[in-house]
């Protein structure tokens, strides 16, 4: 039975609430005991005051009152301070693994939708700022019990102090409504300005030799730097709407206070409130206009609101289907397309492609740039599902083997690898499996990576940040990590593009001693790899132009001309057309 995609998960607060409730309860219980001793102070110190007053003895049990709940009020927001801090940095992390989590588990055409930086800036900043959402909700019961505990304790000493007080909240309320509202519109707009700038600085990092050999450095520079403009108006806009908030707070905040002593010292003219309820009353008067600090957890919240939305579409992203089915055990790798097509922007990348490789051959792919060879490399091993048809390893779809079962079974190697890992080993051992030491060195001897990694300083054990790599070595490495994990599936997506003749000439020795254990999908570029394949697949605009030796096609004149093409380009830039990353190409 096909299993059904899990349903969307949102990045609610409720959902990261249930990660860590026992530390959010402590939170609350940090933040509402902290605002309880607060708000019991007041009462405390006019009792005291009263008893000072009257003339009688010391009232030594009310300054200990005052004197604990002080203690038990600087005690409670400490805790919380420093619960705020541990669980948001929890929720953060937990989020960050959820979110990438689904990323990696969705196919990755509708993964990679999102801008690769943009991608990036999501995955950092946004789960920071959207992690805090439980955080500050659970902290700001002291913001909201503080105000509303010191307006009943105003109408417990005296309705009047009360009333005086409640004409000015109105405008406190509406200040904080349009201080909100203000500050969740500019903060998504700052973040989608950073999400540009993200984007393209990722763009240019990923191109950058493109950049170098066309000399538009000064042109990119500019590219990416323009929404800077934005984002600067964007940033004033934010800092606009709190100077205005804490400006019109500093305003009001004391006419309500003046309002509230001058009615309390009305009154205590007047004999119906005595001198510890006007200390008492003073004293709740601040707490109450205190409902100003609000305004620091609701912008928070705002902002974590924004950042939430931009995480929702990456979390409600669907898992690859597949109906829990592995490859068939002992399998050569028989690799066959039944009328595949690929559609992306309303544009075919592959039409109707019907082939088969059989098990342990191997097959070049070649054709002309934007012709669709790495779209097909990542069909053939479902880094990307089709549109249409059905791609079969040794007779089972792969759309029904489950990925974890399916992935030791294929292996890849791209132009320019990713390299994860601290050291040069880890990164040739990383993989479905952590290759032992034994296999790691066997594959880097097979991809010819062995000779420069002995002229590191620590060799395999060299810090990749302290390995100065060039983009042939970086491919040896991939190659090797390819390697290093065998399965019945090897797709070389211009994996061989950055290496010289004799390199390649020994590279494809150890390629062919796979034959009959291993299939080889290699995406070629060059004239040798297509000459030493079993066979070769011409595409030509996504469609299946030919198939056969490439001694059959050479007799083509289109064919050769292929070849000839390549050949051009690499002599107008000094280089291969530049060639895609392992993202690019999933």
């Amino acid at each position: 039975m096909r299993l059904k995609p899990r349903p969307p998960t949102p990045s609610g607060t409720r959902r990261l609430a249930r990660r860590h409730p026992a530390a959010l309860l402590a939170l609350f219980l940090c933040s509402t005991g902290g605002a309880l001793a607060a708000l019991a102070l007041p009462a405390a110190l006019g009792h005291t005051v009263d008893g000072l007053i009257d003339g009688g003895p010391v009232p030594w049990s009310g300054l200990l009152l005052c004197a604990v709940l002080i203690l038990a009020e600087t005690g409670f927001d400490a805790g919380a301070a420093v619960l705020t801090t541990s669980t948001g940095a929890r929720l953060t992390a937990h989020l960050r693994t959820r979110t990438t989590a689904r990323v990696l588990a969705a196919e990755p055409r509708r993964a990679l939708a999102v801008p690769t930086g943009d991608l990036t800036a999501r995955l950092t900043a946004r789960t920071a700022d959207a992690a805090t959402a439980p955080v500050t909700a659970a902290g700001a019961v002291a913001g909201v019990l503080l105000p509303l505990g010191a307006i009943v304790g105003l109408f417990v000493i005296d309705p009047w102090t009360a009333a005086a007080f409640l004409l000015g909240a109105p405008l406190l309320v509406a200040l904080l409504h349009t201080f909100t509202r203000r500050t969740a519109d500019a903060g998504a707009d700052y973040q989608r300005a950073q999400s540009v700038i993200a984007h393209r600085l990722t763009e240019a990092l990923d191109g950058a030799d493109t950049i170098r050999a066309a000399r538009t450095g000064a042109r990119e520079y500019r590219r990416i730097l323009e929404p800077l403009g934005a984002l600067a108006d964007h940033g004033r806009r934010t800092w606009t709407v709190y100077g205005r908030a804490a400006g019109q707070s500093a305003l009001l905040l004391p006419l309500l206070m003046l309002l509230v002593l001058a009615v309390g010292g009305i009154r205590l003219h007047a004999g119906a409130i005595g001198v510890g309820d006007l200390v008492a009353a003073s004293r709740y008067a601040a707490l109450a206009v205190g409902i100003g600090a609000l305004t620091g957890a609701l912008g928070a919240l705002a902002r974590s609101r924004a950042a939430a939305r931009t995480l929702d579409p990456l979390l409600t992203l669907d898992p690859l289907p597949h109906e829990g089915l592995g490859p068939l055990p002992g399998g050569p790798g028989h690799l066959e397309l039944r009328d595949v097509g690929v559609v992306q922007d309303g544009k075919r990348l592959l039409t109707e492609v019907h082939l088969t490789v059989p098990g342990g051959t191997s097959l070049a792919v070649v054709g002309r740039s934007g012709s669709g060879k790495s779209v097909f490399a990542a069909v053939a091993g479902r880094l990307l599902d089709p549109d249409t048809g059905t791609v079969l390893l040794d007779g089972v779809p792969l759309t029904a083997m489950d990925p974890a079962l399916l992935r030791p079974e294929i292996a890849y190697a791209f132009a320019r690898p990713a390299l994860p890992g601290t050291t040069v080993g880890d990164t040739i051992a990383f993989g479905p499996w952590t290759a032992d030491p034994e296999a790691v060195r066997a594959a880097a001897r097979a991809a010819r990576a062995d000779g420069f990694i002995g002229l590191l300083p620590y060799g395999y054990a060299t810090p990749l940040a302290d390995a100065p790599l060039s983009g042939g070595e970086r491919q040896r490495l991939g190659l090797a990590r390819a390697f290093a994990h065998p399965g019945r599936l090897l797709i070389l997506d211009d994996a061989l593009s950055g290496l010289d003749t004799v390199t390649e000439h020994h590279v494809r020795r150890a390629l062919d001693e796979r034959t009959g254990r291993c299939t080889r999908v290699i995406v070629a570029h060059r004239l040798s790899s297509a000459a030493r394949a079993d066979r070769v697949l011409w595409l030509e605009d996504g469609r299946v132009r030919a198939t056969g030796p490439h001694e059959e096609l050479w007799a083509d004149p289109e064919y050769r001309a292929v070849f000839r093409t390549e050949t051009a380009e690499e002599a107008e830039t000094g280089a291969l057309p530049p060639p895609r990353t392992e993202v690019e190409a999933r």
